[in-house]
């Protein structure tokens, strides 16, 4: 009864924040109290934020027994996720080598040490992303799949494109175009060749790029990935501008940019700012260049990539000579001095660790003026608490009434559950669809080899999970020998659908094929074995999948 008070209090107090800055600012809060309790309770508010701005696939939660260093292992390491996905990378990093040690040894280890690597690429600390890369490909190749190989191996391409030595990131990247190739993943191998466009750019061979980005575009938009095949645009200008080919590659950017703007995506957008300004810079235009060089130069500047500002200042130096010598001798001074930190980076790894390891000590202190506006609003929120906790009350009583009289049916069917599973236990695994039938056409059409015995593993392990009355996206990735990350990258790039999704797609193809050739189960029966312990929660969510409840299917099906 408690808890279910609690649940509903904390369901109140998530959604009266509203906003984008809200969720930021209950992000903080929720991380902040987690950090000062190490609490189960204060976890599991954590990641219902996460769950309902729809950033994990289902609602992690966790007992009050759970140790407290794994507590602190999974919300540090999703807080860098988190702070990754918006683009906030010396916090993502904090949080991410905090969780590092706790993770050390088991399934999440090779995913947080990819994180921290392209985190520190975004910072251009380009020594600390290499160790973490080569530490996760370690791992990959310990393991032996070929896919997570590739991943790794492209993380280390990125990084010695980004410390400007090509010819080490080709040697990278030629081993993760064959570990793709025989993974049988051309989202992956899509990513690679729009790299490979990268490398044999910086090397100069912008005959041997144009190509290389023209295919991973073509594979990007067969695939259906619209915001990826954007980033291969920008790629493709970059070699028509090595090309001298300047008035196609303003063409390929004047398509691109407005996208990359729409998406949000605003480091992408800035470096596709940078080669626009490149493009019409050569062709004389330097007003026209101006503007997309400053502002690449702002956004550049305020997320910390100095090595593309630098050339954002360049350019803005460049552009602005004949018609503000002023301004230009600025804009070179800010070059000289980018290139010297960076220089410094680069030397001495050691001035750039671990600075945020302080930075989150605001967080625990406000200023004054925070603190009066808080007064001002005291009394109000004291009422809305209190109307708020009336309601609670209100809806906890209805709640405990029906769940009273549910727990008694429950009983009685927890009793007759292992006698119903061990009965139908040969049903339970012979009688579902073909793997055809799920799939909706026939996977050797559309899918490789390795990727139909992936889904036909899964497919399995689903059934399995299914008959032991347990099944979700942690239990088929643990079942499955895979992390979470790694279960859910594979499957979208696979199925285009989200763990939960595609279980939720199997358990309702079971429901459906036992309930059109086994009469003799009644609802509550189909139910357990599809891994339902509540009978209204099976028949809400058949109802959602397929529009109308199990009864009402069994009426409507034409009589034999």
């Amino acid at each position: 009864m408690k808890k279910l008070l609690l649940y509903t209090l904390v369901c109140a107090a998530i959604l009266l924040p509203c906003g984008a800055q809200a969720a930021n600012e209950h992000f903080t809060t929720l991380l902040q109290r987690f950090e000062k309790t190490t609490q189960a309770r204060e976890a599991n508010r954590f990641f219902a934020l996460l769950h309902a701005e729809e950033f994990t696939d289902s609602l992690i939660s966790f007992g009050t027994a759970t140790p407290a260093d794994t507590l602190r292992a999974q919300v540090w390491y999703w807080a860098a996720e988190y702070l990754y996905d918006r683009q906030d990378y010396k916090q993502a990093a904090y949080y991410g080598e905090k969780a590092l040690p706790l993770l050390r040894g088991k399934g999440g280890e090779a995913d947080c040490l990819n994180l921290l690597a392209v985190v520190f690429i975004r910072l251009t600390d380009y020594p600390s992303a290499a160790k973490y890369a080569k530490l996760c490909y370690a791992l990959d190749e310990k393991s032996g799949d070929p896919d997570m190989m590739s991943s790794s191996l492209n993380t280390l391409t990125a990084i010695y494109m980004s410390a400007n030595q090509p010819k080490e990131a080709e040697k990278y990247l030629l081993k993760g175009l064959a570990a793709a190739e025989k993974a049988g993943n051309p989202a992956r191998k899509a990513v690679l060749l729009g790299m490979a466009s990268e490398v044999y750019h910086a090397m100069g061979d912008d005959k041997k790029a144009l190509p290389y980005a023209q295919q991973s575009y073509e594979l990007e938009k067969k695939l259906g990935h619209d915001d990826k095949a954007v980033l291969r645009q920008s790629q493709m200008a970059s070699a028509l501008i090595g090309l001298h080919n300047y008035q196609q590659a303003e063409k390929v950017l004047d398509e691109a940019i407005p996208i990359l703007r729409e998406m949000g995506d605003i480091h992408s957008l800035a470096i596709a700012a940078n080669k626009m300004g490149m493009a019409l810079l050569c062709q004389k235009r330097e007003a026209e260049a101006v503007g997309y060089y400053r502002e690449a130069a702002q956004i550049l500047q305020k997320m910390g990539d100095m090595a593309n500002e630098m050339h954002a200042r360049r350019g803005l130096y460049e552009s602005l000579w004949k018609s503000n010598p002023d301004s230009a001798k600025m804009e070179l001074g800010r070059f000289n001095d980018l290139k010297d930190s960076l220089y410094n980076n680069a030397s001495a790894e050691s001035l750039a660790r671990y600075n945020a390891e302080f930075e989150n000590d605001w967080l625990q202190k406000e200023n004054e003026e925070e603190r009066s506006a808080r007064r001002g609003t005291l009394v109000a929120s004291i009422a809305i608490v209190v109307v708020l906790l009336c309601l609670a009350i209100a809806i906890w009583w209805v709640m405990w009434r029906r769940h009273k009289r549910q727990e008694a049916v429950n009983q009685q069917l927890t009793a007759n559950i292992d006698e119903l599973r061990k009965r139908y236990s040969k049903l339970a695994t012979e009688s579902s669809p073909t793997t055809e039938g799920q799939h909706g056409q026939d996977p050797s059409e559309t899918l490789s080899e390795a990727d139909r015995e992936f889904i036909d593993r899964t497919i399995n392990a689903i059934n399995t999970l299914m008959l032991r009355g347990q099944v979700d996206a942690d239990s088929l990735a643990s079942e499955m020998g895979m992390s979470l990350y790694q279960l859910r990258q594979r499957l979208i790039s696979v199925t285009g659908e989200k763990p939960q999704n595609y279980i939720t797609t199997q358990r309702m193809n079971r429901a459906k094929h036992l309930l059109d050739n086994n009469p003799e189960l009644n609802v509550t029966e189909i139910a357990v074995l599809c891994a339902y312990s509540d009978t209204s929660n099976f028949t809400r969510a058949f109802k959602k999948y397929f529009g109308k409840t199990p009864t009402q299917y069994l009426n409507e099906k034409p009589q034999a």
